[in-house]
């Protein structure tokens, strides 16, 4: 008798079961869509960067080059 309770499911429990199973593909999908979005959020703050350090180097570059302009 032992035997038969142990391998008994009934419904619910495999229902909840199959929710659990659910939820835990759900959280693995969210877990790569933050990925993603990390490494796009990644590319976006390198562009960020170049485009600002282009903008100072162009600032830098008419500042010289009135500097050098006003002053022969």
């Amino acid at each position: 008798m032992a035997d038969l309770r142990e391998t008994f499911e009934c419904g619910p429990s495999l229902r909840i079961e199959a929710h659990e199973r659910v939820a835990a593909l759900q959280f693995a999908q969210v877990n790569t869509q933050l990925g993603k979005i990390e490494a796009m959020m990644e590319r976006l703050e390198r562009r960020l960067w170049l485009t600002v350090y282009g903008v100072v180097g162009v600032i830098l570059a008419q500042a010289v080059e009135s500097i050098l302009i006003a002053a022969p």
